[in-house]
């Protein structure tokens, strides 16, 4: 007897946990996980074992924050008062006042300036020796055609003295002895005028100029006087009035040629035997520079003139005084 074909049956109700159900339990179940996974992930503890999108950001993180702790400040810095100010303020001065200063005893202001020169030397050695050992720098005014005339030049050279050519020039009264070696006068020709010049700067080497020995007739001729500024800025010489006369015009003529100039202030010793004269002539040279800002005084290598100097520029400088070399003053 032939079986008759089975019929196909619908899946009863209820059994959907087959196959299918299975697999919806799982897709459940992955995405719970996945959802835990990804809340672990944001939580932050799982970044330390570099699980997760965020491993390079948590590592720069690692790296940055030590550098951030040690250039933060240990303490924050205190907003300074008024009152904390006015003591910092107070210490300091405080502390420049304790400061050692060595100019105390000095005098606060500019001081004055003084060119001292010391006229006929060349003579004797010893005199040149004895000057430059002064505490300043005096300029020697050498005379021309002296026995030492060269070597006073050569010492005051070495011993880094300003040098003038102390040149001799026509007095005007009679009776002051035998004529200077090298004396200008105004009956010369102008070729022996010119010899004489040259002679005498020759005879005294390394000077920056001259100044005139005498010459209260000489620097009284004007025409005398262009002559002489003539051969003095040809020669690039300054020039030194002595001002022996009121009446010099040897000071204007130079100004005139435009070379560098400056007039005598204050004799030292025309009383070369007394001493307190040539005190009070010091005293009166420093009233003058103070009042002035600068004076010339001229000297001469008189013993007294020496000694007085020698007390009187040991005080020069706690009086405001500094002694400078002539040249200083030529404009």
């Amino acid at each position: 007897m032939a079986k008759k074909p089975a019929k196909k049956q619908l899946p009863a109700q209820g059994r959907s946990g087959g196959k299918g159900g299975g697999f919806d339990r799982w897709i459940v179940v992955g995405i719970i996980v996945a959802l835990i996974a990804i809340g672990l992930t944001l939580w932050g503890p799982l970044r330390k074992y570099g699980i997760g999108p965020d491993k390079k950001a948590s590592q720069q993180t690692q790296k940055i924050e030590p550098d951030l702790r040690k250039q933060a400040p240990e303490k924050p810095e205190k907003k300074k008062t008024k009152e904390t100010k006015a003591r910092e303020t107070k210490t300091r001065e405080t502390k420049t006042i304790q400061k050692p200063d060595d100019s105390a005893s000095r005098p606060a202001d500019k001081k004055a300036l003084i060119a001292i020169v010391i006229d006929d030397m060349g003579a004797d050695l010893k005199q040149a020796r004895e000057i430059a050992v002064l505490p300043a720098r005096l300029t020697f005014a050498i005379m021309p055609g002296l026995a030492q005339s060269k070597k006073v030049a050569e010492f005051a050279r070495q011993s880094r003295h300003e040098i003038l050519l102390h040149l001799p020039m026509e007095y005007r009264t009679s009776g002051n002895g035998k004529p200077a070696p090298g004396m200008l006068r105004s009956d010369m020709t102008p070729m022996e005028f010119l010899t004489t010049v040259s002679d005498d700067v020759d005879s005294v080497p390394g000077a920056i100029g001259i100044n005139n020995h005498e010459g209260s007739s000489l620097t009284e001729n004007k025409e005398a006087m262009k002559f002489l500024m003539a051969e003095l800025k040809a020669r690039k010489l300054m020039f030194l009035d002595s001002f022996t006369s009121a009446k010099s015009v040897g000071y204007a003529t130079a100004r005139e040629f435009g070379i560098k100039s400056a007039k005598r202030d204050v004799f030292l010793d025309n009383d070369a035997e007394n001493p307190a004269s040539i005190r009070k002539q010091l005293d009166q040279l420093a009233t003058l520079a103070r009042k002035n800002g600068k004076a010339i005084g001229i000297g001469h290598p008189h013993p007294a003139t020496i000694s007085e100097l020698r007390k009187w520029l040991a005080e020069a400088d706690l009086q405001g005084i500094e002694i400078v070399p002539v040249s200083r003053f030529m404009n």
